[in-house]
């Protein structure tokens, strides 16, 4: 009798009860109204045809900024205890030294209703929407960022402090610098790849400054991190040897660019690693970038492959999403686990998800088991990090809603919520319900 009392409270303190069970979005991605209540244009608002993916646009997305209470309740259907948004940086700062009076408000309003729902709100200040006129003034490639990033930081702040305590300031900065300004695949649609060090050095010391102003103004203490794109090798067998030989690959490979020690380890550890062997942050420079923080947030779809974008050709369709993207939780479990043990931080998984060309069906459902597969694969593997020791506070879905996937339009869908793009009616996929009954066991049916 004993045992078997042991084994069943074993069972409901495997995940916190304060558990970050949520999901995730951005801005650009969902919102809409792009140029409704005096908000400017972004990058991503001015992209060039035949940039996108069927010339499509984020003009209208989701249009979450005139259903973000429709939405909020559909959160609190599934049983979110989170949710983790981004917030227009052209909405609340439409030109230079304007403050956005009404975009303010929609952000306020939006946070409240998270909050009458027992919504934990999860802040992110910059997810790749870049205001036009802040590129127009140099972007990531000038040190004016800098400034013009705390000034942002500080209306958030100011505004938002008394109802937010999770704050992340970026969004993988290795993406939108890599996509945006070396290949040239996302907006701004740049290539220069003799500005990396650069745009690094701007890109960390305004996110060392962001985090500097969050924590001097804030009126709640707040509780900081970083969202990365991370990855991870995932070892040949559990031998100690392969283990470390996956352990060094995963912070070696490929190191620059997507790199997880080139971005991680000046931010956290305050020590400069080699692109390439040519680019390098200087030392000077790593006082103004290596930053205190309360977590990390790891964004993880898929485990580094030989070609490192974590793509096989050779596998079949049911292993991989419809991006091509391989799917394997294991690759979740050992990102965990190397990035604990580099950086010893609380993680926080900020994104994790699958695409899939999902269909509406007649009776108005969406059968997409492979998607329930995908999550109950990468969240076996959350548990057995979390049965291992490593201190993990939450989980966001990505993402809550299908969307606007940036170069790719809108055939990839992502969502726990099926989007009618045409009519913007929502419908809860079965994924939706999957992850309820997730929720409401506190992970114990995992």
């Amino acid at each position: 009798m004993y045992d078997k009392v042991h084994l069943y409270h074993t069972r409901v303190i495997m995940f916190s009860r304060d558990f970050l069970w949520g999901a995730a979005t951005a801005a650009p991605q969902i919102e809409g109204a792009y140029e409704i209540d005096e908000r400017s244009p972004s990058i991503w608002d001015v992209a060039p045809l035949g940039k996108i993916k069927n010339n499509d646009n984020c003009h209208n997305a989701c249009d979450h900024y005139h259903h973000y209470k429709e939405d909020i309740a559909l959160m609190k259907k599934i049983g979110l205890k989170s949710y983790r948004f981004s917030i227009s940086w052209s909405r609340i700062i439409p030109s230079e030294n304007k403050i956005n009076q009404k975009g303010i408000d929609f952000y306020r309003s939006l946070i409240q209703e998270l909050k009458a729902n027992n919504i934990e709100p999860l802040l992110t200040i910059y997810h790749w929407d870049l205001p036009l006129w802040v590129f127009n003034k140099g972007g990531w490639e000038s040190e004016d960022i800098i400034s013009l990033f705390v000034d942002y930081t500080k209306v958030l702040v100011d505004e938002f402090s008394d109802l937010v305590k999770y704050w992340i300031p970026m969004n993988e900065p290795q993406c939108f610098i890599m996509n945006g300004y070396m290949v040239g695949a996302h907006a701004p649609f740049k290539t220069n790849y003799l500005s990396l060090s650069k745009l690094t050095r701007n890109c960390l010391m305004a996110f060392h400054s962001s985090v500097e102003t969050i924590r001097k103004y804030a009126k709640i203490k707040p509780l900081i991190g970083i969202a990365m794109a991370a990855g991870a090798f995932i070892p040949e067998n559990e031998s100690i040897e392969a283990i470390n030989e996956a352990r060094i690959k995963s912070f070696s490979k490929g190191s620059g660019l997507m790199s997880n020690a080139w971005w991680s380890d000046p931010l956290i550890l305050g020590k400069s690693v080699r692109a390439y062997g040519i680019y390098k942050i200087a030392k000077k420079h790593l006082p103004k970038i290596k930053t205190e923080l309360d977590f990390i947030g790891i964004n993880n779809y898929s485990p580094f492959q030989k070609n490192w974008y974590g793509k096989d050709d050779s596998l079949s369709d049911d292993k991989k999403n419809s991006l091509g993207w391989v799917n394997d939780g294991r690759g979740l479990y050992w990102t965990i686990r190397f990035f604990s043990e580099r950086y010893s931080l609380p993680i926080l998984i900020t994104e994790n998800g699958m695409c899939d060309n999902d269909i509406l069906t007649n009776d108005n459902r969406i059968h997409d088991d492979k998607r329930i597969n995908y999550m109950k694969d990468y969240l076996s593997n959350l548990k057995r990090a979390i049965k291992e020791g490593y201190n993990i506070i939450g989980y966001q879905y990505w993402s809550l809603l299908d969307n606007f996937e940036w170069a790719e339009g809108y055939e990839p869908r992502f969502g726990l919520i099926y989007v009618d793009f045409k009519t913007q009616k929502r419908y809860l996929k079965d994924s939706a319900y999957y992850y309820k009954e997730v929720i409401e066991s506190n992970g114990n049916n995992i």
